[in-house]
């Protein structure tokens, strides 16, 4: 299966987290056969005198879908994520590693909506593929333009 990820940080020295968040997926999860560079940009969805960093990265795996979600929420909680967004509201993060897209083996985009009973999600989803906001995100679209084409 084919992932792409994006991943943000906006506290502490947010290169090098990445850079880690990186290294973990590649031993937890799958290959990350190639990244973008890195993009800065402003928070979106709340103020902050935090800038962002942000990289989108291909991810090949043998996973589904809410195993790379799970992964993925165990490194964010290693690298010292407290707390996901609480009640829609977004805040500074130390890494935020989020599922963009994700295509089978035959190269076909995988559209759901997972509801995990495990964890709180309010009714809503825990996990939908594609991102619902990925296309109004300009820290997403232009890192995951560079590595597409």
């Amino acid at each position: 299966m084919t992932y792409f990820l994006s991943l943000g940080a906006n506290l502490g020295n947010r290169e090098e987290t990445i850079r880690e968040a990186i290294q973990r997926i590649e031993e937890q999860i799958g290959t990350v056969p190639c990244c973008s560079s890195f993009y800065y940009s402003e928070p979106w969805g709340f103020e902050s005198e935090n800038r962002f960093c942000n990289v989108c990265c291909r991810l090949e795996t043998t996973m589904e879908p809410m195993e790379v979600l799970r992964a993925t929420q165990t490194i964010e909680r290693a690298l010292g994520r407290t707390h996901k967004t609480i009640n829609a509201h977004y805040s500074d993060r130390i890494i935020d590693i989020d599922l963009i897209q994700a295509f089978d083996p035959e190269g076909r985009e995988i559209r759901c909506q997972i509801n995990d009973s495990s964890q709180k999600s309010e009714g809503r989803p825990s996990l939908i593929l594609p991102h619902p906001l990925w296309q109004e995100r300009d820290f997403v679209k232009i890192p995951l333009k560079e590595i597409i084409t």
